[in-house]
């Protein structure tokens, strides 16, 4: 990790800058299969899946057994654990979803919004050697708040032709049944065209690797909504006097091994906690298997010794982390200068992973700097709003001329005649 020492604001863009990747190749692997998926559909699917997966499916869909066994198949502690992640990711988001809501503006005119779940949506849950069935728990329970009818899952098989038990697990408990054993671009290709074994939805969500990222934009350009455009996960640190070293290196390493294009940014107030976390993460990485990850990772990655907090804090905002973690003194008061942020931990117990897991909060967040005018996923995320309005006799007569005026000023000469005619149609009577 590069060291930068109080530097000037101008030089905050080159510091902060995010790895960059040339899109270019990814389109011209991806397209094709998408393409395919498209026009041969499950046949498709079984070929991609072999190609990539190194599988031979029998069933793209996970039977009914399958996910009945699942239970079976992963130990007690690790069932109480999902059943303590489910209530407290349930608790904090059910307080999300908010009323409808209906206003008078003026003397009958009437208007209202009503929220409305998405139809169909499909959740991709990467699987293979890191089985995020957390991300199942971050994505299937406010989909079920929000009241989605129809949620596919889907997420690469095993070389076997399984998917890991707590996968299924997760979406036994949540009562989720259409699940697929494909991953990459063409478990989104088959979300968003439908085959004939899985349904076409309107919205995909998740995470994934580089495949599955730049399928997701290609598809949402032709009728089918993502979540967002998730990149490289990322997470910030601003760091005092009372910091722990271990915590920090352990924080940053925590982030590291989501893979070699993550970034972990460190900003501290001290040049000693600099110092002594440096040698920390030295000692941490000897022990932890995903090693050469970690070491990609920090290439990329920078130390930045700020002069004063007000500065680690304005930092801290320029960069927009999606995770970011305040380990200070005061850190409950000081939480309200971040304004740019997806998801932030207060004080030096409150670790990264917690919110990856079990706190309650939502992991899956916009990464890139995209937090300073985005956010992370909600009970919203799964709903739509409409708005509706009534107009009465008396409301019509008041604000119609209004209505002509502004039409008229603007040249949209129709839009003032469907005022008008209702109008005259008053004068007529």
């Amino acid at each position: 990790m590069k060291l930068y020492k109080n530097p000037p604001i101008d030089s905050w863009k080159e510091i902060f800058k995010r790895p960059s990747s040339d899109l270019t190749p990814w389109e011209k692997r991806i397209s094709p299969i998408i393409k395919d998926v498209q026009e041969n559909g499950d046949q498709a699917l079984y070929q991609l899946t072999k190609q990539f997966d190194k599988c031979q499916l029998q069933d793209l869909r996970v039977s009914k057994q399958e996910i009945e066994v699942s239970e079976s198949l992963i130990g007690t502690n690790l069932k109480d654990a999902i059943w303590r992640a489910k209530r407290n990711i349930f608790n904090f988001h059910s307080q999300q979803k908010m009323n409808n809501y209906s206003l008078e503006v003026e003397e009958g005119v009437t208007c209202w919004q009503k929220k409305i779940p998405i139809e169909k949506v499909g959740l991709y849950i990467p699987g293979g050697s890191a089985p995020l069935f957390s991300t199942l728990l971050m994505l299937g329970i406010p989909a079920t708040i929000a009241g989605v009818q129809n949620i596919t899952v889907a997420t690469p098989p095993l070389k076997n032709g399984t998917i890991h038990p707590a996968i299924l697990f997760v979406a036994k408990i949540l009562g989720i049944n259409n699940i697929y054993k494909i991953g990459g671009a063409q478990a989104i290709a088959a979300m968003a065209y439908g085959t004939e074994t899985i349904s076409k939805v309107d919205k995909i969500f998740g995470p994934g690797n580089n495949y599955v990222n730049f399928a997701k934009l290609l598809v949402s350009t032709q009728g089918t909504a993502i979540d967002m455009a998730a990149g490289p996960s990322e997470v910030a640190i601003i760091a005092d006097e009372s910091a722990n070293p271990a915590f920090l290196a352990a924080d940053l390493l925590s982030q590291a091994e989501h893979g070699a294009d993550s970034q972990v940014v460190l900003i501290a107030t001290t040049e000693e906690i600099i110092n002594k976390t440096k040698q920390q993460l030295t000692r941490q990485m000897q022990l932890l298997p995903r090693k050469k990850i970690m070491e990609s990772a920090l290439e990329k990655s920078v130390f930045v010794l700020a002069s004063s907090i007000e500065d680690a804090f304005d930092m801290a905002n320029f960069y927009a982390s999606e995770h970011l973690i305040l380990a200070i003194n005061d850190a409950q008061k000081w939480s309200q200068k971040v304004v740019n942020a997806g998801s932030v931990f207060v004080g030096h117990l409150s670790p990264e992973s917690a919110g990856d897991y079990a706190s309650g909060t939502n992991h899956v967040l916009p990464t890139g700097g995209h937090v300073r005018a985005d956010e992370g996923i909600s009970v919203d995320s799964f709903m739509k709003k409409i708005s509706f309005q009534k107009i009465s006799p008396l409301g019509l007569s008041s604000l119609g001329p209004t209505i002509e005026l502004l039409a008229d000023v603007e040249g949209l000469h129709a839009h003032k005649q469907a005022v008008s005619i209702r109008l005259n149609s008053f004068l007529e009577k």
